[in-house]
This record gives structure tokens, sequence and C-alpha cells, in this order.
């Protein structure tokens, strides 16, 4: 798996050439959001990013907000269970351990989708949001490639385990608005993954699983810029509709129920008081949002 490359979402040359010329940008991210099998889905999502930024892709801002997407493609496995389901081993047993990763990996192969399907539903959205959001892709392909080869040294693959499809449930519940999405998902949902990764990374400390530390201290450090391109999209979107930042009431009961006041800054919302508070702090420095 490639290790993408930073770039500056914000250049205005590429952003004009890619709503000037080339292919759809919607209709390539759809074809990969629709790809099932985990390796050619991250080698799509490496390959979208790429081609966006040899200005390969345009966008289309008239474009209608599309259908709704109950499933993007899913290999037959893993099992999707309800959350409540899921088995609970002991991370100090050989299958406990594996089972850890697995987690960590359907987390990052489902954020291929979701950061997809922003591209995809979102065309409206202004150039650099969908630039974000490739760069994003293939970022959590990049990941996901990396906590399965940490998977596969311990002899087990993706799809060993169950995994549930609460991420995913949150894309459909937010499909109807870019607003909805930047506040449930980068800020609420990969928030949480902020306060949860030092929590995770603990625990493979106590068993001394360094290599997998290395790689979780990878995945931290982007998941931060994620959480940050969620948070200034969605101060942007804010911004657009004035409406005050706190202030969710005009966007739909999911966003209102989700949100708490508390934590109306970045979403930490249902955390359980565990905060990874330096993570947050980067995402909401000014540079970042």
């Amino acid at each position: 798996m490639r290790e993408t490359m930073p770039v500056n979402v914000a250049h205005s040359a590429q952003g004009e050439q890619s709503e000037r010329s080339g292919r759809s940008v919607h209709e390539a991210a759809f074809r990969v959001l629709l790809t099932a099998e985990p390796a050619a889905k991250c080698a799509g999502a490496q390959e979208l990013w790429q081609a966006w930024q040899s200005g390969a892709f345009r966008v289309e801002p008239k474009r209608p907000l599309p259908p709704p997407l109950l499933q993007p493609g899913r290999p037959e496995r893993p099992v999707l269970l309800p959350p409540a389901a899921m088995p609970k081993r002991k991370v100090g047993t050989r299958e406990g351990h594996a089972a850890l990763l697995h987690a960590v990996a359907h987390i990052e192969f489902n954020a291929i989708d979701l950061a997809l399907d922003c591209v995809w539903r979102f065309a409206a959205m202004p150039t650099a949001f969908h630039a974000d959001w490739l760069r994003i892709a293939a970022e959590e392909a990049y990941h996901f490639g990396l906590v399965c080869a940490r998977l596969e040294a311990l002899g087990f693959f993706y799809g060993d385990f169950p995994a549930h499809n609460g991420l995913w449930e949150m894309a459909v519940k937010t499909m109807d608005d870019p607003l909805a999405r930047m506040a449930l998902v980068p800020r609420v949902l990969e928030a949480r993954g902020l306060d949860a990764t030092p929590v995770i990374q603990e625990k493979l400390r106590q068993i001394g699983d360094t290599a997998s530390l290395a790689v979780l201290d990878v995945i931290l450090r982007d998941e931060v810029g994620h959480v940050a391109a969620g948070n200034r999209w969605f101060r942007w979107l804010c911004a657009e509709r004035s409406l005050p930042r706190g202030d969710l009431s005009g966007v739909g009961r999911t966003v209102s129920c989700a949100v708490t006041p508390s934590a109306g800054q970045l979403g930490g919302a249902g955390t359980g008081g565990v905060f990874s508070r330096g993570g947050r702090k980067v995402a909401c420095a000014p540079g970042k949002t």
C-alpha cells in the first residue's frame, strides 16, 4: 500500500483546472465506493487521489443530490452484527489481540467509504472540499493496509472476526445534508477515534506489540487532520447558512440528538469523559480550521 503525500488542498490553480476539464470526480468516486474487494477499493482510492492531483477530474457543482446508498461495496466477510451483539475478547489472548486490530481495520475500511461518499454525494461543495475528502480516502486506504499487515503477522485476515455497521449507518442518516455529515462523522465519530486511540495503544503496549503501536501513531497523526478538515467544513457551512456554530437546531433531528452543547466545539458526545485533549487541540487550532 502506497503512502499518500501531503498537498495544499486549497491550491487555486488545481481547483480551477479540475472544474474546467477531465472526468467527473463524483462518478469516479462512486465507482470506487461500489467496489467490494478490499484491496481493489484501497487501490482505487489511492489512484483517485493521484489522478486528482494530476488534474484528471472535474467537479460538477450543479449535479443533483444522488439517491440514498444503503450499502457501499462490501466483501462477504466480515459478518455484520448489531454493536450490542459483538463478542468481547481479552486482548491478552492471541485471538483477542487480533480482534482488537480487526476492529481498527474495519473502522479504516468504513472510513474510505465515508470519505468517498462525501465526494460523490455533495457535489455542490467547493473544489477544496472534494480535494480534502479524496486525500482522506487515500489516507484511510493506507491505514487499512497497515493494520491488515499487522493482522496477517498474527495469522489472521480482515473478515475473520465479526464487525458492526454503525459507521455506514451514520452516513445514511446524514445523506441529505453536508452540514449534518460534517457535524456527526468527523466531529463526533472521528473525534471519538482520537479519544480511543491512546487507550488502544496502552493495551497494545501492555502486551508488547510495538509494531502495531507504531501503526497507530501514523493513524492518530492523520486522524487529527481528518477531524480538522471536518471541523473546517462544518464552520464553513455554518457561515454559509448564517448559523451560529453551536446552534444546530435547524439542521435536523439526527444532529440535534447526537451533538450536545458541551461537545459543541468538536463533537465529543458519548466519549464517557475520555478525551484525547492533545489531538483535539491540534484539530481545532486556528491554522487547521
